[in-house]
């Protein structure tokens, strides 16, 4: 009998200090500093949800990157060796229809690529 072992990942209790200025570096792609501060302001505030890591690619719409992508690997050894990683910093865009991934898209793959399935803590605003 074979038994496929697959780590589980392991999460920080909160995101780290460096995800807020990548969220915002991403957001001020598509949208106004001052909309951007406020989307920022409000994730700092925002309690710690779970969703699983398939839903979040869904409401993304966003194309999942394989694990032979530089950033993936990395999380996905980290997660073998069992180091934890920050959570998830999400923001609803309505208008859309879609939640876009401030950061995290890579942590997200990597997670996706061991359970689809798995629940993923996330900040969403």
């Amino acid at each position: 009998m074979t038994v496929n072992f697959q780590p589980t990942p392991l999460w920080l209790d909160l995101p780290e200090e460096h995800d807020y200025p990548a969220a915002e570096s991403y957001l001020l792609l598509t949208l106004a500093q001052a909309k951007v501060h406020e989307v920022v302001s409000a994730l700092r505030k925002a309690e710690i949800s779970h969703f699983k890591a398939k839903d979040i690619f869904r409401a993304s719409g966003l194309s999942l990157l394989g694990v032979s992508n530089s950033h993936v690997e990395k999380n996905l050894k980290k997660i073998t060796k069992g180091a934890a990683l920050s959570p998830l910093l999400l923001m609803r865009f309505s208008a859309l229809g879609k939640v876009i991934i401030a950061d995290g898209y890579h942590r997200l793959c990597a997670v996706y690529a061991i359970n689809e399935d798995a629940l993923i803590p996330c900040k969403i605003s």
